[in-house]
């Protein structure tokens, strides 16, 4: 089979730059209830935001969308092995920050980020080249099956101590696309349905939070001052926006009333914001960024080339509907961020490099 080199796939590249400078707009709104509550912080947030997050990781993402990506084939186990031990750095005293019960991101005096973000890529990576490898024997127990528990196992262990149930989450649905993609038996991905359901009902149990969540979700009336207080908050958000909104920069839960305006409740303000109309259309550009990588996966001339690309695009498409569902209460609450739109330095650096490594498979076709 015959490859050319070509232009990058010009439907991908709109919708990610739609959802970056949109982001870009949401974000500047959200934060203004920050600003006006506490400067320093807001400032240290835009920072993060705009010079680390949107402006390094757009010249990243130019940077690798021009490369060969069958380069991170040849570094897959290296990244894989790289993002496993930051992940891990988290539990160095001297180096672990505890924020909300949690220790997931590391501080280096003049920087913090998460590295769980690294993990997330690294193991898509590392997958797709493990699946590429052995796609003949994928459909087989020693070579398909057990690979895939083990390296689950491996990965959330980690994020579960931390602990982050919600990235483990996000890298299982992922990495099960891929996985399914290479062939895998029904009835394989029976036995990981059955495991993924077992492990939740004793999470829900061992962690009072995910029941916590749950009983929230099904009953957001109860506790309305505290642990229903965010989801209210939300619903009351969405609901003021109507169907076009009360105009950008207008939002009034976003002004201590709404937690975390900036992080996982930022689709609450753009609903407030733009209304029915505005969340439909965030809606249409994360479905169609979904559909744009899919068809690049189709056109790919090689499996690992495939493979990266369902599972970023899973990563990012399955993220931005867990949050969107958990702000309007169809799914529990998570605390997992919007892609492209919620705080986060890293993970939007993170998010746009992923776009540029799908970029750079675009330019491969058949």
């Amino acid at each position: 089979m015959t490859t050319r080199v070509g232009k990058i796939h010009r439907p991908f590249l709109l919708w990610t730059i739609i959802l970056t400078v949109g982001g870009f707009f949401i974000f500047s709104s959200a934060s203004l209830g920050i600003l006006a509550q506490n400067p320093l912080k807001f400032s240290s947030l835009a920072f993060n935001q705009f010079f680390l997050g949107l402006f390094l990781g757009s010249i990243i993402c130019i940077v690798v969308a021009r490369l060969d990506y069958k380069i991170w084939r040849k570094l897959a186990l290296f990244l894989f092995l790289i993002s496993i031990v930051l992940t891990l750095m988290v539990f160095i005293p001297s180096l672990g920050i505890s924020h909300g019960g949690a220790k997931r991101w590391i501080d280096l005096g003049f920087i913090s980020f998460q590295p769980s973000e690294f993990l997330k890529i690294g193991f898509i990576v590392y997958f797709a080249a493990w699946l590429s490898t052995f796609k003949k024997k994928v459909d087989t127990f020693y070579w398909g099956l057990l690979p895939f528990l083990v390296f689950s196992a491996v990965v959330g262990t980690i994020l579960l101590l931390q602990p982050d149930t919600d990235t483990f989450a996000v890298i299982i649905f992922a990495s099960l696309a891929m996985y399914i993609s290479a062939g895998a038996k029904w009835k394989h991905i029976a036995i990981i349905f059955l495991i993924g359901v077992l492990s939740l009902a004793i999470l829900a149990f061992t962690r009072p939070y995910i029941k916590q969540r749950i009983t929230t979700m099904l009953n957001p009336n109860e506790n309305a001052q505290t642990s229903s207080y965010q989801l209210r908050q939300s619903l009351i958000a969405v609901g003021s926006g109507k169907i076009w909104g009360r105009g950008f920069g207008q939002s009034v839960q976003k002004f201590e009333y709404l937690p975390e305006p900036v992080g996982d409740s930022v689709f609450a303000v753009a609903s407030e914001e733009f209304g029915f109309t505005g969340s439909i259309a965030i809606i249409i550009a994360f479905l169609m960024f979904g559909i744009s990588g899919f068809r690049i996966a189709a056109e790919t001339t090689d499996d690992f080339g495939k493979f990266v690309t369902i599972g970023i695009v899973i990563l990012i498409i399955s993220q931005a509907f867990i949050n969107i569902a958990g702000m309007i209460g169809v799914l529990p609450l998570t605390g997992i961020p919007l892609p492209f739109l919620s705080h986060g330095g890293t993970a939007l650096f993170i998010t746009l490099i992923e776009s540029g490594i799908i970029m750079s498979i675009s330019r491969y076709k058949k």
